[in-house]
């Protein structure tokens, strides 16, 4: 594979994963104007990013037996070609409901983005450099946080947050073309086995009873569902609690979450001189002592707005190392149930995400606490599962070597 030929996969494939997060982080700033424009709440605009989470779960439980039998590019079709459908339909949507419900659908679309993604990269390059490549692909979905809130507070102050909408519908188009154009077809059809329910099922159960899937998976999903938490509260926190405005908020957004994105690139220092399970379990632990410095700090009144974000920043980015090692341990052990596997990460990490936003929803007010409280909560359950986990695989693959 050639130098450019290499980049360009990685751009690609960083554009897929990115879909959903840019859908997430563009229309934050727009919440205080989305709930004017409806008569509401912004607690209730909230719902449409819980719905959002809640159709991006689900979803994956349906692409992933798809890839396996169609191979990658005709579900990655389908998933982009109705996420711009219920695009066009945000644009136009009369009522909140009716935005919650378009939402969920736009979910299910960007969802095959993300599981082709990760999926391809299963599939084009060795397992040894999975975390190597998940971590470049950070460096493609740091854009997201980076660009798209600021873009978002810039487009509805300028032309009202329905225009958004357009915004992502034109994104969604490029990302489409791109994938036919510079994307090969890594996966192969199989028709071998019945595709149905039975078969369906049998081939998640496969992926569920690998317990180095179980743990990085479940274990990197309770980290992520944190800067989710993160993600639904910061709008209320920093525009209604410290009284920025959307572009300010846009600007703080994105510096906060380059820590995300600048510490997941140090991967590839840590992988000279450790294995992936102890880069992500000496992170997760880092990451506890943070959050529980944060949420003692902020009910003693210690931080204000200052010191609450370059906290944050130091959680995100524990999280940023987490992640790609967190995924490449989940998908080492699959091969023709790449697809499967990354369907269940998904949902496993989208499931905990939405929990995690409609945790949020339920605290009324601006207060960072009740965020904070639930940042240490998910960081001390990774750091468990982790633990528990890797002891468990540490055991087992003892058992198997004394066999042998």
């Amino acid at each position: 594979m050639t130098r450019k030929r290499y980049y360009t996969l990685i751009l690609v494939l960083g554009a897929l994963t990115a879909l959903a997060p840019f859908s997430i982080d563009m229309y934050l700033p727009g919440f205080p104007a989305i709930a004017k424009s409806f008569g509401i709440g912004i607690g209730r605009v909230t719902l449409s990013l819980s719905s959002f989470f809640t159709g991006i779960a689900l979803g994956q439980v349906l692409y992933g037996p798809l890839l396996d039998r169609f191979g990658r590019k005709k579900p990655l079709y389908a998933g982009l070609s109705l996420y711009l459908i219920a695009t066009a339909g945000c644009y136009f949507a009369p009522s909140i409901g009716i935005l919650i419900g378009l939402r969920f659908l736009q979910a299910i679309g960007s969802c095959a983005a993300g599981v082709v993604s990760m999926t391809m990269v299963r599939d084009l390059f060795p397992v040894k450099d999975n975390a190597r490549i998940f971590s470049l692909l950070l460096l493609v979905l740091g854009a997201s946080p980076m660009i798209a809130p600021t873009i978002g507070g810039f487009i509805v102050t300028a032309f009202g947050w329905p225009t958004i909408f357009i915004v992502l519908f034109l994104i969604a188009f490029i990302i489409l073309i791109a994938a036919y154009t510079l994307l090969p077809e890594s996966g192969q059809t199989d028709t071998s086995q019945p595709f149905n329910i039975k078969s369906v099922t049998a081939g998640y159960w496969q992926v569920i009873k690998t317990p180095s899937f179980v743990t990085y998976a479940v274990g990197g999903g309770m980290a992520s569902s944190g800067m989710f938490a993160y993600i639904a509260a910061s709008p209320a926190i920093f525009m209604e609690g410290y009284g920025v405005s959307g572009h300010t908020y846009g600007w703080i957004f994105a510096i906060i979450t380059m820590g995300f994105i600048g510490f997941s690139q140090l991967n590839r220092v840590f992988s000279k001189h450790f294995k992936a399970a102890q880069t992500a379990f000496g992170a997760a632990a880092i990451m506890v002592i943070i959050s529980v410095v944060i949420l003692y700090g902020l009910y003693q009144g210690w931080f204000g707005m200052a010191g609450t974000a370059i906290l944050i920043f130091i959680y995100l980015g524990c999280i940023g190392i987490i992640n790609p090692n967190a995924a490449s341990l989940s998908m080492a052990s699959f091969e023709k149930k790449a697809g499967s596997a990354a369907s269940l990460f998904g949902l496993i990490q989208w499931s905990l995400a939405g929990i995690s936003g409609v945790a949020v929803s339920l605290f009324k007010g601006h207060s960072p606490v009740p965020l904070a409280g639930i940042m240490a909560s998910t960081a001390i359950i990774a750091l468990f599962v982790f633990f528990i986990g890797g002891t468990a695989i540490n055991k087992q693959c003892k058992l198997q070597v004394t066999n042998q």
